[in-house]
């Protein structure tokens, strides 16, 4: 069990930038995994255990589309209040952003934009309340950054869809109720299907041995002729630009979480720097102590005003794709290269679950990975201001 020390760095007054609305939304959220993450964590990771006793806290905290219309569950907040109830999240632990991130961006988005009324209707409001668990099938064994190689497929069977496939690295698999599903049909067009725990043929066996994002439910969703409802055919989209534009929102709420992480081995880092005393003084006193911290909250800063004005573009519907992998690929790496210094600055006791940092830098590894790696996001940023592909 452990307590929060938390002080909030915000170096450059970026706190005057946000509505009050904002702020309250993020001191509640803050609050709450104060008291109820914190505690927890060390433990759940160490096991690699996800708390499954939060799912409905989350809920009741407004963590899950926060974003959609209230006749569907949400809040009806804009995206800045999206980004800072990821921020604080990913704070606690990134396994908690990321069950919120897939829930809200990747479940609850795609049945909002792409579904039919009567698919929002049925499975919008209780995922907002944690009721059910979503997951997110795109990634498959052999077809990571390019999606548009899936093998996975489903053909029309008259009164139902017959979907066959595999799908890997998928976060809240073994504890989700229903998968959103990416699968392509028999004239290769992708489409999205809403696959729901029990039918007969869907195994969603959990992946094992990890060594980051330990207390996240990660798993496989494998199908064997697998009977889909028709109804459960997400019928506004066709093709990659459905799940593109789930990992869009995804990316976006990534780019404001790892900001949380950064924080929090900043502040880690802060305050043991100035208690640690060797050589008869603190360690804060020392030059190179001095310099990584002095550079570290010079990136935390950097990048909390590129995911503000980011959150105000996306506000504006005026966001594009390029700049949304931009902000998730500088602030992902920003992020991992503090929770290394951290970790350095706390020495030994660094690597021990005293301390947050070794267990932030170990989900980094994870989060610069999945939505797009570092370097598909580099070639995203090089085709939007060259106009040339890299990627054929």
């Amino acid at each position: 069990m452990s307590t929060s020390r938390y002080n909030s760095p915000d170096y450059y007054q970026v706190d005057e930038l946000l509505t009050d609305e904002q702020k309250l939304v993020r001191g509640a959220v803050r609050d709450w995994v104060n008291r109820a993450v914190i505690p927890i964590i060390e433990e759940a990771n160490q096991k690699c255990e996800f708390p499954m006793h939060i799912v409905k806290e989350l809920g009741e905290i407004g963590a899950f589309g926060p974003y959609m219309p209230m006749e569907y569950g949400g809040s009806g907040l804009d995206q800045v209040s999206y980004g800072l109830i990821m921020q604080e999240l990913e704070r606690g632990d990134s396994s908690i952003r990321s069950m919120a991130s897939v829930q809200s961006s990747l479940v609850m988005y795609p049945i909002y934009k792409y579904g039919s009324e009567e698919q929002r209707k049925k499975y919008l409001p209780k995922l907002a309340t944690g009721e059910l668990i979503g997951a997110f099938g795109l990634t498959e064994p052999n077809y990571g950054s390019d999606p548009g190689g899936m093998l996975s497929r489903f053909s029309d069977e008259g009164d139902h869809y017959l979907l066959n496939g595999t799908k890997m690295w998928i976060t809240n698999a073994p504890i989700s109720d229903i998968s959103i599903v990416w699968a392509k049909d028999e004239t290769d067009t992708v489409r999205g299907l809403i696959v729901e725990r029990g039918m007969e043929g869907f195994k969603a066996p959990v992946t094992l041995r990890k060594w980051s994002l330990r207390a996240s439910s990660t798993g496989e969703l494998v199908f064997d002729n697998v009977k889909v409802p028709k109804e459960n055919l997400l019928p506004g989209v066709k093709g990659l630009k459905g799940p593109l534009s789930c990992l869009s929102s995804a990316r976006f709420g990534i780019a404001w979480g790892v900001i949380g992480a950064a924080m929090d081995c900043y502040d880690t880092a802060l305050q043991y720097s100035k208690e640690r005393i060797q050589f008869n003084k603190p360690i804060s006193a020392f030059q190179l102590t001095q310099r990584k911290l002095a550079e570290m909250i010079t990136e935390i800063t950097k990048a909390q005003l590129l995911a503000w004005r980011l959150g105000i573009l996306y506000n504006e519907e005026r966001a594009r794709p390029a700049q949304i992998s931009l902000a998730k690929k500088n602030n992902v790496e920003m992020a991992l290269i503090i929770a290394r210094e951290a970790r350095q600055i706390l020495g030994a006791m660094g690597i021990t679950g005293d301390f947050p940092v070794m267990r932030h830098m170990m989900n980094l590894e994870s989060v610069i990975t999945y939505e797009g790696t570092h370097d598909i996001h580099l070639l995203i940023i090089g085709l939007d201001i060259t106009g040339e592909s890299a990627f054929y």
